[in-house]
């Protein structure tokens, strides 16, 4: 079991632009996002197998788990999850 979490900077980037995006709106649900978000990562280190694998990279290592209309990408390694993406829903990744 991994045991700990590690958060790229593209990743952290994602959640700053989404925050950016809901705040326009919301302060408040923007806020509520963001903490959802990380929630979810320290979940995933609990359980990391939960996430579906991500069907762009068929790779069982890479999974994602959904928050709202969000895909949040992680990798599993040997003793870590790594968060490599937050993306909205209907974005495609590019898988090079």
């Amino acid at each position: 079991m991994a045991e700990s979490i590690i958060w790229s900077q593209e990743a952290l980037d994602d959640i700053d632009g989404i925050a950016e995006f809901i705040s326009r709106d919301s302060l408040h649900y923007a806020q509520q996002v963001v903490e959802r978000l990380f929630e979810l990562g320290d979940a995933i280190v609990e359980h990391p197998k939960a996430g579906r694998i991500v069907p762009e990279f068929e790779n069982a290592d890479i999974r994602e788990r959904f928050l709202y209309s969000y895909r949040l990408i992680y990798e599993i390694r040997a003793s870590e999850i790594c968060v490599l993406a937050v993306i909205h829903g209907k974005r495609l990744l590019e898988t090079d």
